[in-house]
Order: structure tokens, then C-alpha cells, then sequence
């Protein structure tokens, strides 16, 4: 059965060398540098040949973004640079990577929405991915709605929803960052959960119902929180001093809840069943992707992929919900009727 992996992550080698010597954050180049299948791409098509011919990527940018690489002079460059880079990779190996995202400058709203169209239009780019934050500004910001605007009518082609929350952002205070890269492990999933509740309660979804938006590990927090989530929030604004938080919900035409199950999760949990079954019931079939988050894995490549599938498998899901997974969803949110060799 084929099986289009719709989340993971490459460095084309041009971007690479902007990583290295752009980057403030030693620890992520240092990390970036010694993950080989992140960048030495005919590598990483071997492995997908040789372990998981069955299996095709549709590529995203890895962490930094063009906009933590430099302020808004330098970052449409470095988003160009990315894309020709991620098209050049899909026009040698089709078989593996027949498909990619674009990555923006999103500190340059003027010069994100040309390389939208840019790498669209002419590159073949079938969406484009954003971070949960552009320099912890939040993506509801009415700056960056015509980018959504865009995606969602113009183009209407998904948004891939990458986490960050920097080390530097300490757990407590009074110290300087966060430690044992909880920031990481736990702060990720809690910065896309605020950004999609963000986009939920300022109305975004209500403006563009037709805004699809993927988002990494399977919608953060909210799966596993739903019923706190419910129960909490219709009673929004009761905790609030003033109580204007309570004329939101008489903004949003539907329950909030509602609103976060038109969400995208992807299936990059670790391999956890238990939790993809969470996110299963709460998303429903039609509204999960499968994923593998390659290759940041412990093997550096090929066990995220594999326990990914091993936990859809695990599920005993119907060969109709078995399919929407591996590669129904994914064709219908690309628009395309096939992807790979079938």
C-alpha cells in the first residue's frame, strides 16, 4: 500500500551552509550537522528505497526558519534558497520525494506572500509551512492574514504548523533557559496548542473556513485535553477581571471545539498507539495524516517511519480509515489525484 509521509524534514545543502554560519544557536547546528539523512539527500532516498519502497515524502523545511536566520532584508533570500533548493531535491529523486512545502520569510509579509506565489506557481511547492510564532509574535497578528487568505482561497492548498519555543525561554524564573530540553519535549507541543486556540478564539477560522491547516504531532495538547479544553472554555471569560473575554464566544458561530477539530493532526507520536487512537477520536479519520517527522529519531532516519506505521497498524482500523491515513487525506489536502509511483 502506498504511503505518503506528509511530515518531515530536510536541510537542502545551500540552506545547510546558511545554518552554519546564520545561526545563533549552537546547539541546533550542532545537532543539524550530525543528522546526515537531514541533508545528504541521495542517502536518504536510498533508505526509503531499500527499507520503505512503499513510502514517499512530501518535504518540509527543518527548523530554523528563513526569518530566525535573519531580519526581513535578508530573510526572502534565505526562504528562496530553501525552495529552489527543496525543488531541485523532488527533481531528482521523484520516486522518493515527488512533492514539497515552501518555507516563508514571515518577517517580510510583502516579500512572503511573492515566494508564496513564486514557489507555488512555478516551483510546484503544494503548500507551505509556518512556524507556531514568527519571533514570538503570534500568527492570529492581522499582519499575516492575507497569507492565510491566500492559501485558503487563492491557491487553497494547505498550511503545514511547525512548533518552536527556544531554549533560551526558561521554565521559571530566575533562570536563564530551560533545562533538560523540556523547552523542546514539552514547551512544543504546548506552543502549538496556543497558536491553534489563538487562531480558534480571534475569529480565524470563522473568516476562512476553508483554511486547512496541518499540525505537527497531532494538534499538540488538545486530543489528550479535550474535555478540559470543552468544559473550561464555555465558561470563557469568567476568569477575566473585566470580562470581555466573554463576548468571544458570542463572536464564534459554533462551540470552540469545533473549531479545533477542523485541524489537521499528523501521526508523528513516537510510535505511541494509545495516543494516535486519542487523536483518532478526537480529529476523526478524515482529519489525520501520516507522518514520520524523518529523521529525527534516535536511528537518525528510518524508526520513526517505521513505528509510525507500526502504530497505525496496531489500531486495527478499517481498510477505509486505513487508507485515508496512508494516503487519502493526504491526496485530497495536495489536490492531487495520485503521488509516486502507485
Amino acid at each position: 500500500m502506498k504511503k505518503i509521509d506528509i511530515y518531515n524534514h530536510v536541510l537542502p545543502p545551500s540552506y545547510l551552509e546558511l545554518v552554519k554560519t546564520r545561526s545563533k544557536d549552537a546547539g541546533i547546528v550542532k545537532r543539524m550537522v550530525n543528522l546526515r539523512l537531514l541533508w545528504d539527500l541521495e542517502a536518504r532516498a536510498a533508505m526509503l528505497a531499500d527499507q520503505f519502497p512503499d513510502v514517499v515524502q512530501v518535504l518540509t523545511l527543518s527548523l530554523p526558519s528563513p526569518d530566525l536566520l535573519g531580519g526581513p532584508e535578508q530573510s526572502p533570500e534565505f526562504a528562496r534558497v530553501a525552495n529552489d533548493g527543496m525543488a531541485e531535491i523532488c527533481r531528482r529523486w521523484p520516486d522518493q520525494f515527488p512533492a514539497f512545502v515552501a518555507s516563508l520569510p514571515m518577517n517580510n509579509v510583502a516579500e512572503a506572500m511573492r515566494e508564496m506565489d513564486r514557489a507555488i506557481n512555478e516551483l510546484g511547492a503544494r503548500g507551505i509551512q509556518v512556524v507556531t510564532n514568527v519571533n514570538r509574535r503570534p500568527l492570529d497578528d492581522p499582519e499575516f492574514f492575507p497569507i492565510f487568505e491566500a492559501m485558503a482561497t487563492r491557491h487553497d492548498l494547505p498550511v503545514w504548523m511547525h512548533p518552536f519555543r527556544p531554549g533560551t525561554i526558561a521554565d521559571y524564573a530566575g533562570e536563564d533557559r530551560s533545562k533538560y530540553e523540556v523547552w523542546q519535549v514539552l514547551g512544543w507541543p504546548f506552543e502549538t496548542s496556543v497558536a491553534m486556540a489563538r487562531m480558534v478564539f480571534s475569529g480565524l477560522l470563522e473568516k476562512l473556513p476553508g483554511l486547512r491547516i496541518i499540525t505537527h504531532h497531532c494538534g499538540g495538547m488538545l486530543p489528550y485535553f479535550a474535555g478540559r479544553a470543552e468544559t473550561l472554555w464555555a465558561q470563557l471569560g469568567s476568569r477575566s477581571v473585566d470580562g470581555s473575554e466573554a463576548q468571544v464566544l458570542k463572536r464564534l458561530s459554533k462551540p470552540p471545539l469545533e473549531y479545533f477539530k477542523m485541524f489537521y493532526g499528523d501521526t508523528v507520536l513516537g510510535g505511541s498507539a494509545s495516543a494516535l487512537r486519542c487523536g483518532l477520536d478526537f480529529f476523526g479519520a478524515d482529519h489525520i495524516v501520516f507522518a514520520s517527522d524523518c529523521p529525527f529519531d534516535p536511528e537518525h532516519g528510518p524508526m520513526f517511519i517505521r513505528e509510525g506505521i507500526r502504530s497505525i497498524e496496531s489500531l486495527n482500523l478499517s481498510g477505509q480509515d486505513t487508507d485515508k491515513l496512508y494516503f487519502g487525506n493526504a491526496l485530497k489536502l495536495l489536490r492531487l489525484r495520485q503521488l509516486g509511483k502507485q
